[in-house]
C-alpha cells in the first residue's frame, strides 16, 4: 500500500512538472484534440520551420483551382484553430481528389509543413510509392484520402 501511495505522489509531482514546463498532455491538458493535434504545425508555424511532419485539423476557407502543372495538385485554404491559414497541396496523380470540397467543410490532415510568411503548406497528404518518405493522408466527411 505504501508503494501505491509514493506511485500516486511521484505521478502528481511529475503531472505539475510537466505543466509547468509547457509540456502537453493529452486528455490532460485541457486542450481540445483539435488543439493537440495542431500543436506541431502550430509550433512549427512559431518557429518558422519547415520539412516538419505535422497532423490536426482545420477548417476550409476557400477552394483553389487545380494546379495542373507538372504532378497535378488539389489545392485549398484551411484556417488551423488557434493559428494560421495554412495552402493544402494534395498530390492528386498519387491519391484521389477530394470531390464536392466546400468553404466551411472540415479536413484532418497528415502531411510535411513548410513554413512561408502567409502561414505555410502542408503537402505529402499521401502514400509515396517509393518508400522514401512518410505517408500523409486527408480526411473529410468520414472518408480517408490517400
Amino acid at each position: 500500500m505504501k508503494k501505491f501511495i509514493y506511485l500516486i505522489v511521484a505521478l502528481v509531482l511529475a503531472y505539475g512538472f510537466a505543466k509547468e514546463q509547457g509540456v502537453s498532455i493529452p486528455g490532460f491538458s485541457g486542450q481540445s484534440s483539435a488543439e493537440v493535434s495542431n500543436a506541431a504545425l502550430l509550433q512549427a508555424y512559431n518557429r518558422q520551420q519547415s520539412d516538419v511532419q505535422v497532423g490536426g485539423q482545420g477548417q476550409v476557407v476557400k477552394v483553389l483551382r487545380d494546379d495542373l502543372k507538372g504532378s497535378r495538385h488539389q489545392k485549398f485554404i484551411l484556417k488551423i484553430a488557434g493559428g494560421p491559414s495554412v495552402l493544402v497541396a494534395h498530390n492528386i496523380d498519387l491519391a484521389p481528389r477530394i470531390d464536392g470540397l466546400r468553404a466551411g467543410d472540415s479536413v484532418e490532415f497528415y502531411g510535411e509543413y513548410e513554413w512561408n510568411d502567409k502561414g505555410g503548406v502542408v503537402h505529402w497528404t499521401h502514400r509515396d510509392p517509393g518508400r522514401r518518405h512518410v505517408d500523409g493522408w486527408l480526411k473529410h466527411d468520414g472518408k480517408t484520402f490517400e
